[in-house]
Order: structure tokens, then C-alpha cells, then sequence
């Protein structure tokens, strides 16, 4: 065995270093933010897993994702309000998510195990062995935010740098792209300090050892090169399409699943903060997720109450509800004007156990009262997210369809020069799950290279410039309404083209790789072929290891 494959901590350590990368890397996500820990959480996992079996990776990786998941989607706790079995989502979600994470966590295992097998080189270990690595960190990635159930792109590395100097290079690559640049430099930082202490490494099946490298800066080129460049990559280029005025209308109602209210009590929330608009000229008027309580198409009272809103704000107002289409219900926005709506776009990945329950039946033999209780059951819809005012494109996506890149992308196929999100975060009140929102909204802005206006029903509620930058925002918790001038672009930035490509490539080449390697590489010291030795083999002691 080389050196390579042996564990660089014990055990019980790696799962306590495992457990400290989850934690940090949450707390590079709001609310806290703290972005630059996303780069000591990657190399924290990595050096927890170098040297394990696949049984004991799978149980670092189950340490990494716990405590990662636990704290951050510990908003999904407030779900179900004050009922006594409102921990039951945020527990299940987050277990869900650990399992599955640490399901794929021997990808990264094994490709620190095969890789040395098949070539013990400084190119393939400073080089190759980063890329291979970083492909099996973003196949976790991937595959979390597609299944089960379509997926829950929440938490994806690259969206921790929503404020930090490297965002621009999702423009570039998109956010996956991104993600696996981080992980690249991560893992090559920590090669380079790994053959710098480790002064010797066994060659092939003779046992003569390689000399100590010539310095340990030439061989910190290749990361310093990748680090310069995500360094001081500028933002992808778009051109200038003019610009629009928008209002955005937080109104601050009883938007919440379980929230108690009167007949309509959102949409009166939402037109008494509109009131200043009626004195005011602007070419569309923004209002959140649910902000209109009740169907308009089917409740007649409500349809009057937004055409004349619309004609008093001269202005079409682009509103959300549930609404019923034969016997389905759809999470709807419309384009409503004074002769009533222009367009409708419904919400493409309603959310698993929040809008519709997958497998009820299942379920509900499991868990009938905690399931009784979610009555919603949205479809998804298949209408464009994009809406076509007189002076502009208007790409959309509702609440945590933000999170999918399709939604997104085919908004930006489909002509889009600006992007509005409504969304409802009554539901988290005074919750992360807010502010973990809008740096998905910023990296958005950034990716795209679109102004960026984000509508909540409570609060926080944002307009970002092209870049990302803030141009206004609205406090949680108070109404309020925003009215800004901002930028209309065309043309696609090359995250945007290159993205979808990006992700195929990271999943299928990794794949392609590990199953070249696994055919490849089973060749044991003296020259014999074997499987590889997936038994946990003892973490070489500091002066094994440091020569």
C-alpha cells in the first residue's frame, strides 16, 4: 500500500474534522455568511476522507452532511407553524439529504485511492488527482439537487460565494462550475502540502522511492495559476437593452401556511402597501408569492379588485395565487392588467412535501396525521417563465424554483432581459432560509448578467443590479414598497451556455473516469492483479509520515 492511501487521521478524528467542515461550510451561507470558511470546509472533508474505506467514508461523509444540513435548513422546523410535530420536515429533510450525501461520499474515496495506483506522479497527483476529486464532490452535488423527487439544489457551494471576489466566474462556467473550481483549489492546495511533508513517496513494485521535490513552489504553480484566475476573472459581458421602472410591494400580510386570516387579508395587506403607486408612473408593479389569498379565476370579487388596481396604478401588476385549472391547481403568477390577465406562468418544481405530497398513499400509511395535514397538491406547470411587457422580457421564477438552473436558463432561451422572483417566506419567519434565498438571487443576477428583483411576502425584499450589487432593499417584517429604474440586458453570458454542458461533463466524466479506473487500476504492489483493498488500514503515525 502507498502512503497515498493511508488515512491521514484516525477514525474517530476524521469523523470530529468531518463534523467541523459541515459546520463551516454552513456558516459560509447566511445568515452568518462568512464565505471564505467554504475554504476551510472543502479541504477539512477531503482530509477526512484520504485513506478511507468505502464503509467508513460513508460514515465520514454522513458526519460532513449532518452537521452541515441540520443547521442550515433548520427553518424547515417553523414549517407547520406551533404543531407538535413541526420538527418532523426539518428532520426529515435533513436526514434525507445526509443519506444521500453520504450514499455518493466513496466517489471521493475511491478516487484518492485508484488514482495513485494507476500513476504516482507530481503531474497526476498536483493535477489530475484535483479535477477527479472536485468531479466527485459536484456528482454529490448534482445528484442532491435532482433526486429524489426532483431534487433540492439548496446548499450548492458555489452559492456561498454570492458576495465574495470569485462569484463572477459563475458567469463564466455557471454556479457548478464554479463549485468545482473551489473544490479543484481546494484539493490541490492540500496535494502540495501533502507531498511537501511527506518527503518521499514508494514507486510501482520495486520499492525505490521518489526524491523530495525541488522546492514546493514550483509545484504550487498550477493552484496558483487557478487561483489568480477565479481571483480576478471580471463578470461576463452583456449588452445594454435600456431599462424599466418597477415597483416591488412587500406587504407584510398573513401569508404563512399557518397563518390564521380573513377572507382576502393578504391581497388587502398588499394594496394598502401599493396605495403611494396611484401617484406614481411605473411599468409594471411586482407583488410577492400568494399575495393574492383567494383564485382569481374563479372568484370574481377578487379579478375587479385587481383590474382596478391595475388601472389605478396604470400599470399591468404581476401577481401570484393558487389557482385551479380543471381538476389540477397550479402555483400561478399572472400578468393582470385593467382588462384582466394578460398572461400566466405556473411554478415548475412545486416543493415535495410542502406543495404536494409525492406518494401519498405511502406516506400516509407511515405518518397519516402529519400528512392529513398538507392538503395542498400543486402540479407542476410547463408555461415559459417568461413574461412579454410592451417595454421589455420579463424572465420569472416562483419561490424556490430560484434554486433550478432549467428555470432559469430556458427564462434566458426564451428572451429575457430582466428577472422578477416572487416568492413567500411567511412560513420563516425569523429563520435563515430568508437570507439563504437572496444569495441565491444575487448569484442569479451575477450568473446571468440580468437585473435581479426579488419580492417576499414578508420580507427581506431586494432589486440587485446586473453585477449583483444591491441597488435597494426592504427590511423583514414591515411594508414597503421599492420603485427603481433599473437595466434591461441581452445576450447570454457563458455560464449560461456553457453551464448545462458543465454539469454533464462533471456527472458523465467523472463517471466515465472512476469506471476507467476501477478496470484500470486493480493492480496490487507486487505486480499481481487484485481488487482493491477496501479494508480500513491504519493512519501512518506523524513520524511514518513526515520524513
Amino acid at each position: 500500500m502507498v502512503d497515498a492511501e493511508r488515512p491521514l487521521v484516525p477514525l474517530p478524528a476524521a469523523l470530529v474534522v468531518a463534523a467541523a467542515g459541515g459546520l463551516a461550510l454552513d456558516a459560509a451561507f447566511p445568515t452568518l455568511g462568512w464565505w471564505p470558511l467554504a475554504f476551510v470546509a472543502v479541504p477539512l472533508a477531503l482530509v477526512s476522507l484520504i485513506g478511507r474505506t468505502v464503509g467508513a467514508g460513508m460514515l465520514v461523509g454522513a458526519a460532513f452532511g449532518a452537521a452541515f444540513y441540520f443547521p442550515h435548513v433548520s427553518w424547515a422546523s417553523q414549517f407547520l407553524g406551533d404543531d407538535p410535530l413541526g420538527w418532523v420536515p426539518w428532520v426529515a429533510l435533513a436526514t434525507a439529504e445526509t443519506l444521500v450525501l453520504a450514499a455518493l461520499t466513496p466517489l471521493v474515496v475511491l478516487a484518492y485511492r485508484w488514482l495513485p495506483r494507476w500513476r504516482e506522479t507530481p503531474t497526476v497527483r498536483l493535477v489530475v488527482q484535483p479535477v477527479l476529486v472536485a468531479g466527485a464532490w459536484m456528482v454529490r452535488e448534482l445528484v442532491l439537487g435532482s433526486w429524489p423527487y426532483g431534487g433540492f439544489p439548496w446548499g450548492r457551494l458555489g452559492m456561498s460565494q454570492s458576495e465574495s471576489p470569485i462569484a463572477p466566474v459563475a458567469s463564466w462556467l455557471g454556479v457548478s462550475g464554479l463549485g468545482f473550481l473551489m473544490v479543484v483549489l481546494c484539493a490541490g492546495v492540500l496535494e502540495v502540502v501533502r507531498w511537501a511533508v511527506r518527503g518521499h513517496a514508494p514507486l510501482g513494485t520495486d520499492g525505490r522511492t521518489r526524491p523530495r521535490f525541488a522546492g514546493v513552489l514550483p509545484r504550487a504553480v498550477p493552484v496558483g495559476l487557478l487561483a489568480a484566475v477565479m481571483l480576478f476573472l471580471p463578470q461576463f459581458p452583456t449588452s445594454d437593452a435600456g431599462s424599466i421602472r418597477v415597483s416591488a410591494v412587500q406587504g407584510n400580510g398573513p401569508a404563512a401556511y399557518a397563518d390564521e386570516r380573513a377572507a382576502n387579508e393578504v391581497l388587502e395587506s398588499q394594496l394598502a402597501a401599493s396605495a403611494p403607486l396611484e401617484s406614481a408612473q411605473v411599468d409594471v408593479v411586482l407583488w410577492p408569492e400568494g399575495g393574492v389569498d383567494s383564485d382569481p379565476l374563479a372568484q370574481p370579487d377578487t379579478a375587479r379588485i385587481l383590474d382596478a388596481a391595475a388601472a389605478s396604478y396604470e400599470a399591468p401588476v404581476l401577481v401570484n395565487a393558487a389557482s385551479a385549472v380543471g381538476d389540477l391547481f397550479y402555483n400561478t403568477s399572472f400578468l393582470w392588467t385593467a382588462d384582466g390577465p394578460e398572461a400566466t406562468h405556473a411554478k415548475r418544481h412545486p416543493v415535495p412535501f410542502g406543495e404536494y405530497v409525492p406518494d401519498r398513499e405511502i406516506y400516509g400509511a407511515i405518518a397519516p396525521g402529519l400528512v392529513g395535514l398538507l392538503q395542498r397538491e400543486y402540479a407542476p406547470g410547463e408555461d415559459s417563465p417568461v413574461f412579454y411587457l410592451d417595454q421589455a422580457r420579463v424572465g420569472l421564477a416562483i419561490c424556490f424554483d430560484v434554486a433550478f438552473d432549467d428555470v432559469i436558463q430556458e427564462g434566458l432561451r426564451d428572451g429575457a432581459q430582466v428577472f422578477m422572483f416572487q416568492t413567500n417566506n411567511a412560513d420563516f419567519r425569523g429563520t435563515d432560509e430568508n437570507q439563504q434565498q437572496v444569495a441565491i438571487a444575487r448569484m442569479r443576477a451575477i450568473e446571468t448578467g440580468r437585473s435581479v428583483v426579488n419580492v417576499s411576502t414578508t420580507g427581506t425584499s431586494q432589486i440587485f443590479a446586473p453585477d449583483g450589487s444591491t441597488v435597494e432593499t426592504l427590511a423583514s417584517g414591515e411594508p414597503g414598497l421599492m420603485v427603481e429604474e433599473i437595466e434591461l440586458r441581452d445576450g447570454l453570458t457563458m455560464g449560461v451556455v456553457l453551464g448545462p454542458w458543465m454539469q454533464r461533463i462533471l456527472l458523465w466524466g467523472t463517471v466515465l473516469s472512476m469506471a476507467v479506473l476501477a478496470a484500470r487500476v486493480p493492480q496490487s504492489l507486487t505486480g499481481r492483479v487484485a481488487m482493491p483493498d477496501l479494508r480500513e488500514p491504519r493512519a501512518l503515525p506523524v513520524s511514518t509520515v513526515v520524513r
